[in-house]
């Protein structure tokens, strides 16, 4: 496999983008604490927002290492932008990234789709999962929540770090905002 070393400007972009996450990431506590009042692991599924820079950014670069860089970034922005989590997002972020890293890893950085996409979400969700367990206690949840809230994160991260990534990827495609930053392997069609 010929190397994809990483630029400045790749570095800067995937900042920029972990930037941009940061703030949303940070907005986004208060919204998936409201919907965690209703009860029954309901803001598990809107959980993989917290997933989506990296997705984000290792679909726009498309190198090894993008994903962890861009996670890592947003979880350190979020936690200077003052998140009542603190500390333990740099942990939780790190982890998501190797977990997304680990699915554009397994198709040697050469297949960036929706599927590819979707399986990196299921792997930070199962990153973050494993944390919960180490931090949150979830193991001492009834089994039938403890369930709900796997099915639920996963079925979430596969929505919104996924397609919704996705999404917003060929959205910028359309505007013409990637080019020249995107390998011209993909000659500027959509992903699928």
């Amino acid at each position: 496999m010929k190397r994809k070393k990483l630029t400045l400007v790749d570095i800067l972009i995937t900042v920029m983008i972990a930037t941009v996450f940061a703030v949303v990431y940070r907005l986004w506590s208060p919204i998936s604490d409201l919907v965690g009042v209703f009860g029954l692991q309901l803001e598990q599924l809107i959980y993989g927002m917290w997933f989506i820079a990296g997705t984000l950014a290792a679909l726009i670069i498309r190198k090894p290492f993008i994903a962890l860089i861009a996670e890592t970034a947003a979880a350190s922005g979020e936690f200077i932008a003052g998140s009542p989590y603190g500390g333990i997002l740099l942990i939780y972020g790190i982890a998501q990234g190797i977990g997304m890293e680990f699915a554009f890893a397994l198709f040697r950085y050469k297949v960036f789709t929706i599927w590819t996409a979707m399986l990196g979400g299921v792997f930070a969700s199962f990153a973050s999962l494993g944390l919960d367990f180490l931090y949150a206690n979830i193991g001492q949840l009834s089994a039938w929540v403890l369930s709900l809230r796997i099915i639920f994160r996963t079925v979430g991260a596969i929505l919104i770090t996924g397609v919704l990534a996705t999404k917003l990827v060929q959205a910028l495609q359309k505007t013409g905002v990637l080019n020249g930053i995107q390998p011209n392997e993909h000659n500027g069609k959509p992903y699928s």
